[in-house]
C-alpha cells in the first residue's frame, strides 16, 4: 500500500512526527552533506525530533517510509541503501 501526502497542504507537526518515529526501527536523516542514522530502540526521542523537525516545527520534507525505516531529507546514498 502506498500513501502520499503533500506537506504544503497538510504539514505534519511534532505529534505526527513522533508517531512516525515510534513506529520506525531505524531513521536516516539527511542534513547538509551528512546523514545521521538512528536505531530507535536506543535513540533519544528529543534528539531525533530535533533533527527531523524544521524551523517551523513541522516534519522536514521529503520524508518517506519503507517498512520500518524512515528517511527524512534527501540523500541519494541513503535512498539507495534503503530502497536497494
Amino acid at each position: 500500500m502506498s500513501e502520499q501526502l503533500d506537506a504544503k497542504k497538510k504539514p505534519l507537526g511534532r505529534s505526527d512526527a513522533e508517531a512516525l518515529l515510534k513506529a520506525a526501527d531505524e531513521v536516516y536523516v539527511a542534513k547538509g552533506k551528512k546523514v545521521l542514522h538512528f536505531k530507535m530502540k536506543q535513540a533519544d526521542m528529543d534528539e531525533v525530533l530535533a533533527v527531523v523537525l524544521g524551523p517551523t516545527g513541522n516534519l522536514r520534507a521529503p520524508t518517506f517510509r519503507s517498512g520500518k525505516t524512515l528517511v527524512v531529507g534527501f540523500d541519494e546514498a541513503a535512498y539507495s541503501a534503503v530502497l536497494g
